[in-house]
């Protein structure tokens, strides 16, 4: 019975000790202030991170969604070709030199999703933005423990980021996401660093996070301008610590100002810099003729290899019987253009041919320049001078493929119906008076002759007197959405304006344009203006499934990836996490109150008092990220995407990180201290045990649907789509 006994006794000692260690383990963890504990914790999470992302980072081995444009653009960057792209050049050009570092060639064409990756070496991309992507996890972990020096709110709101699928997804491809979030991420981790050095201000690591906070910055809005809201956000922070450093009354004038400068520096003068030399880097990598081209400029064009434009050599002057092209000189404008298609027969405008302007080069863009009443010279006839056109003539242009001469009159044109229509009428070069039009070198006089590239003219029509116009509307598809061209009654209006670009004349002399080469800074303001013009003007495709803003935080529809048959890859976020977001932010506001009146009334020690505060503004901080990425897109023009959310929810996941600490933190107030403990515990383990759950569970989503019909009632997959438009 003794022996019995001792050993009980033994046992007993043994399960306390243990109970004790893992007692002490969990208090260090809730109190973080043990860096074994901090450290273990946060190599859990990037190991984690790691091993999910990269996970079949290879497959599916085809072009997946977006990677078509993205990795097309990166051959082009490895190809030095010249494109148009409505987003800034920094992801895009990262992406090629992932691509070049890792032996990818540029020689893919990327035409179409479900293109299969025959001996490409595509994985060295894939791999690069993944791990851009696998970066998200640290950087949140690290974002919320210092914004509140708590554990377990780092934990879980770097948890809440991990089991999302849809970050999973989104950050697995060769795409920009992966990069946009990434550099969002580490402006705010960079802003949060630099914010904790606030009692060391000047010192080397103070100035080191505050650079980096405005190096991040700048590639965010480098990548995509959305990148901007970020800007943004730490702009609101550090008007908020300048008013804190203002309205300390220790503080004099020289040191605010002190502050003032450096974080102008920093935060101001050192990304607008980087965000210049990226731009000086695109444009000089960017050498060589491209498909973009005639988005731009003739004069812009005029620098790429290969352009036509390119050391051109081409009669200075314009002459009666010039074989040209007409160039919109609005940027981002394109080239005067026709074709063997009629408008469609209506009783508001004409059943006549169609006039457009058209982005890329082509045949159908030649016109041939004759005088209003009578036909040009020959130019093989060696006896005939040539007739120079100039200010204030009266001439017609005929459309050298299709023989019909430029034409308008007083009937309204079928998009911008204040205009008048522009149509292709006559045969021959033979037609009526309403083909006639009067040209007009801006800020010209009298005898002043038209120059090729140089001189900006406009096309007044001689009988109706309003200017030729290219319209900023697309057609509907009876005329390929080209854009629109009308005449305008408002000859005054700036998009009247357009300059010769080709110019063929074999009877004078040629000269060469490289003296009206645009710099750099040119070429900068350019490039942007078509970037806007671009994005305020992207519309669905046809069969194009997009979305709006309410839709996203209740997770209403996901977006297909990979749409192949026995791979079936389908952006959706975690549901749990989603819709517990959507729950913790009305409890956010709960809780708040709950405690004030605990506050109040005494109920909370000084300790809680302070959890409180530094929770309390790390939420307030969160949910204003929150909104400033997401809010905007509901005021909008452009085309959106559910993808679009997910900047925006990185925020409110490390706000609900940061709430169910503070509601499990305040438990001891609620509970007996006995089983408080316990019930910490408790809870804690079921949010990360729920969290892990949901993740496994549609998991397949992210790593691909193998089944050959995943929309058959007898799919395993059946009983995940818990809401009926849910696409899978």
């Amino acid at each position: 019975m003794g022996a019995k006994k001792s050993l009980d006794e033994r046992a007993k000692k043994i399960r306390s000790k243990e109970t004790d260690f893992l007692e002490e383990i969990i208090n260090n963890f809730r109190q973080g202030n043990d860096s074994r504990v901090w450290w273990t914790v946060f190599a859990i999470i990037c190991l984690l991170a790691v091993a999910t992302r990269f996970y079949k980072v290879t497959e599916p081995d085809h072009v997946v969604w977006d990677e078509t444009h993205f990795g097309k653009f990166g051959s082009w960057y490895i190809n030095r070709t010249f494109f148009f792209d409505v987003h800034p050049p920094l992801g895009k050009m990262l992406i090629g030199a992932f691509g070049y570092m890792t032996g990818y060639d540029g020689a893919f064409d990327f035409i179409k999703p479900g293109d299969k990756y025959d001996n490409v070496s595509y994985v060295g991309m894939r791999m690069c933005c993944t791990a851009m992507g696998a970066a998200l996890v640290p950087f949140s972990f690290l974002t919320v423990w210092e914004m509140t020096q708590s554990l377990p709110a780092a934990t879980f709101g770097a948890t809440l980021i991990l089991a999302d699928g849809g970050f999973l997804t989104l950050t697995q491809y060769i795409l920009l996401d992966p990069l946009l979030l990434f550099f969002i991420m580490a402006s705010v981790t960079a802003a949060a660093k630099f914010n904790s050095c606030s009692d060391r201000p000047f010192s080397r690591a103070w100035w080191g996070w505050l650079l980096l906070t405005g190096a991040c910055l700048s590639g965010s809005a480098s990548v995509k301008f959305v990148g901007l809201f970020v800007v943004l956000y730490v702009g609101c922070q550090t008007i908020a610590q300048l008013w804190n450093i203002y309205g300390n009354l220790d503080n004099p004038m020289m040191l605010v100002l002190k502050h003032f400068v450096a974080r102008a520096l920093g935060l101001i003068v050192l990304p607008i810099f980087l965000y210049f030399v990226y731009f000086y880097i695109h444009l000089m990598v960017l050498s060589k003729t491209g498909n973009g081209d005639g988005f731009y400029s003739s004069a812009f064009q005029s620098q790429l290899e290969g352009n036509p434009l390119h050391n051109a050599s081409m009669p200075l002057e314009l002459a009666y019987g010039a074989e040209i092209t007409l160039k919109a000189q609005r940027n981002g404008g394109g080239y005067l253009h026709s074709h063997l298609h009629l408008y469609p027969d209506n009783e508001a405008y004409a059943h006549q041919q169609q006039i457009t302007t058209y982005s890329h080069k082509d045949f159908n863009n030649k016109w041939v320049v004759k005088k209003a009443d009578s036909e040009p010279l020959d130019w093989d006839d060696e006896n005939e001078v040539p007739e120079i056109v100039r200010h204030g003539d009266l001439i017609r242009l005929e459309h050298v493929p299709t023989g019909r001469n430029l034409h308008s009159h007083p009937l309204p044109s079928p998009v911008t119906t204040r205009h008048f229509q522009v149509t292709g009428y006559g045969e021959n070069g033979v037609g009526d008076l309403n083909d006639v039009w009067r040209i007009e070198v801006v800020n010209g006089k009298p005898g002043d002759s038209v120059k090729t590239l140089i001189s900006v003219v406009k096309l007044i029509h001689s009988q109706v007197q309003c200017a030729l116009h290219t319209s900023t509307k697309q057609l509907p598809k009876w005329a390929y959405e080209q854009m629109e061209v009308t005449c305008n009654p408002n000859v005054r209006e700036a998009d009247n304006t357009w300059n010769i670009e080709d110019n063929v004349y074999p009877k004078l002399p040629n000269s060469s344009f490289d003296i009206y080469a645009p710099t750099f800074l040119a070429k900068f303001f350019e490039a942007h203006t078509v970037m806007f013009q671009g994005n305020a003007g992207l519309k669905p495709k046809e069969g194009e499934v997009t979305s709006q803003p309410w839709q996203w935080p209740i997770n209403y529809r996901g977006q297909w990836f990979s749409a192949i048959e026995g791979y079936k890859v389908y952006l959706l976020g975690n549901p749990i996490i989603w819709w517990g977001n959507i729950v913790i932010m009305a409890a956010f506001i709960f809780v708040y109150v709950v405690n004030s009146f605990l506050q109040k009334r005494g109920k909370l020690s000084l300790r809680q008092q302070d959890r409180r505060t530094v929770a309390l503004q790390a939420c307030c901080w969160l949910l204003l990220a929150w909104a400033l990425h997401y809010l905007p897109f509901y005021f909008m023009g452009r085309i959106l995407y559910y993808h679009h959310y997910f900047p925006a929810l990185l925020f409110s996941s490390m706000l609900t990180g940061v709430v169910l600490d503070y509601v499990l933190e305040s438990l001891p107030l609620l509970l007996p201290h006995r089983i408080s403990s316990v019930a910490y515990i408790t809870f804690a383990s079921a949010i990360v045990g729920v969290l892990a759950y949901s993740f496994y569970l549609f998991a397949p989503l992210s790593y691909g649907m193998h089944e050959v019909n995943v929309d058959s009632s007898n799919s395993t997959l059946q009983h995940l789509r818990w809401v009926s438009s849910w696409e899978f």
